[in-house]
């Protein structure tokens, strides 16, 4: 079993969690999300939040707005919906339990 592929799928498994997050903070810019998620080690690949980010909107969990640039061509900018708004709730939810759940399984100690 390859050690990498595990971790890369752990953090596939949050990354949609994560975007919404950071977009529920206000209106947010896809470079800066990609920084953010970078930087936190979530994802280091541009590739991947494009297409993740038009899912959310065809899904009706995000939109977004051109916002003209003085350095440089618009700037799409993307907040969350109210469907996205709830949808976050629902995740924020699943989430916790997860949290208590694993913490609960990985707390055990070894049987002697």
């Amino acid at each position: 079993m390859n050690l990498e592929n595990t971790q890369v799928q752990m953090r596939k498994g949050i990354l949609e969690y994560c975007i919404l997050h950071i977009i529920s903070r206000g209106e947010v810019y896809a470079s800066d999300m990609l920084e953010e998620l970078t930087t936190a080690k979530i994802m280091v690949v541009e590739g991947t939040l494009y297409p993740l980010l038009t899912r959310l909107r065809k899904s009706g969990l995000v939109e977004y707005k051109w916002v003209e640039s003085n350095s440089g061509p618009p700037r799409k900018y993307y907040t969350l919906t109210e469907k996205g708004n709830s949808f976050l709730g629902s995740l924020d939810s699943t989430w916790k339990d997860l949290v208590k759940s694993t913490k609960l399984i990985t707390s055990k100690k070894v049987k002697s």
